[in-house]
């Protein structure tokens, strides 16, 4: 396909997948915002692209007509290839007889996504599609439920072999005395029209054969690779430990309640500014924590800054956002950066730097956090501090029983370079900040 300009006056202007520097030689098409004919203005976004973790907006330089578009959505593109062709009044900027690339096709193919699948798996898979299917168990049920749910009559034998053939007998008219149920009432039943729909028939046994094929593309692919990297790469072990938060909440909300109003109002607290505090005066105990591992070098780098990335969760999927200098803020400055991360995350306005650098960081899912969880380190990090949901159970104080707030937390460590004995005495470090909530505020 040559390009020529066309009744002598328009040409064609094309845009390139621009180089965003930092050495990337290859970025991904996430999002098409415009199509082939589209007349579109100049500024007007035209496609989303991503590199890592950032997802840029690419906007047109021109005003025209789209004429080509030069990948699909979750294809990874070279720097300096064609994005996309537009028609413009005048020469353009392509030369003339230049080649372009072959149109797109307008449905993507499934983009390529670098994980490795168990050998095991694709074999299983094609013998489970062409298996035959084995029938379903016959089911009856055409008839009403009975008046009230009331528990049907019926021998054990008229019980077995209702079952058998896949019966409620919740829904048999019984003939007998008092209503219970003989085996003719089940011949009865089973003599039905089965391909009659029930008034209570509510599709639970309809069988379902749709299938969806879902491409991994944008930042699900970002973190499909992120995940795989970092259990590939690193020995995780985990360890679990359960912390007495009651006076740790105790002072949050006493802190919350005197610094909600008036003109000294500060950001609300939760739980995660209290334990950044106990991160960033547990590392100075274990420095070893608070590390990155460059494996292919062979090289530990401990850092004296406390980066805390602070896994998000957003539509689009998990970020990690960092708190920088966790070290020199106070709780409400921490509560405050994490909102303000947390947002940009969410609306996916976190900027490349935003989103990386972190040197430890924190996982938590609120109250859904479980009781136990085991936290994928965040490579090339050596520790991941998770925080489980905060419950009332009832514990032994002083020979009695009284009703605690108690958590887990559930660690994941870099085994290569953080002993067993090491990271438990790091997470009871981190432990006895927060069941003494003073030792937070003393140096």
């Amino acid at each position: 396909m040559t390009i020529q300009s066309t009744q002598g006056a328009k040409g064609i202007h094309t845009i390139k997948m621009p180089d965003i520097g930092e050495g990337i030689a290859e970025v991904e098409l996430v999002m098409w915002h415009v199509q082939v004919g589209d007349a579109v203005v100049e500024d007007q976004i035209l496609a989303d692209i991503m590199t890592d973790k950032a997802t840029i907006e690419i906007p047109s330089p021109v005003a025209g007509i789209v004429k080509l578009l030069g990948g699909v959505a979750g294809q990874v593109m070279a720097v300096g290839s064609d994005l996309i062709h537009i028609e413009v009044e005048g020469q353009g900027n392509a030369k003339p007889g230049a080649v372009a690339p072959a149109a797109v096709p307008t449905t993507p193919a499934a983009a390529p996504v670098a994980l490795a699948a168990p050998a095991a798996v694709a074999p299983v898979a094609a013998a489970a599609k062409t298996a035959p299917k084995a029938p379903p168990p016959t089911v009856f049920a055409p008839g009403a439920a009975r008046p009230g749910g009331g528990k049907p009559l019926a021998s054990p034998a008229v019980r077995k072999r209702a079952w058998d053939l896949g019966i409620e007998l919740q829904y048999v008219a019984g003939s007998a005395p008092a209503g219970r149920i003989t085996q003719a009432d089940l011949d009865a039943f089973a003599s039905r029209d089965q391909g009659k729909t029930a008034d209570h028939d509510d599709g639970r046994y309809r069988e379902l054969n749709d299938e969806q094929a879902l491409p991994l593309i944008g930042l699900r692919r970002k973190i499909a690779q992120k995940m795989q990297e970092s259990k590939r790469r690193i020995p995780h072990f985990s360890y679990v430990e359960e912390v007495d938060v009651t006076e740790l909440e105790t002072l949050r909300a006493s802190l919350n309640q005197r610094y909600s109003s008036g003109s000294g109002a500060r950001p609300r607290l939760t739980l995660l500014p209290l334990l950044m505090r106990a991160v960033v005066l547990a590392v100075r105990q274990f420095p070893q924590m608070n590390a990155r591992f460059d494996d292919d070098a062979g090289i530990v780098t401990r850092y004296g800054a406390v980066h805390i990335g602070m896994a998000t969760q957003t539509e689009a999927g998990l970020l990690v956002s960092v708190v920088r200098h966790a070290e020199a803020r106070d709780l409400w400055s921490c509560a405050a950066e994490m909102t303000r991360l947390g947002e940009a995350a969410r609306s996916g306005k976190a900027t490349r730097d935003e989103l990386s650098g972190s040197t430890i960081t924190i996982s938590s899912l609120g109250a859904l956090g479980g009781i136990v969880s085991t936290p994928v380190i965040n490579h090339p990090e050596v520790a991941i501090v998770g925080v489980n949901k905060i419950v009332l159970r009832p514990m032994i104080q002083g020979g009695q029983v009284v009703a605690r707030k108690m958590m887990n937390l559930s660690s994941s460590f870099d085994h290569r370079v953080v002993d067993g004995m090491h990271a438990a005495e790091f997470i009871q470090a981190v432990r006895g900040y927060l069941e003494c909530p003073a030792l937070l505020f003393v140096e």
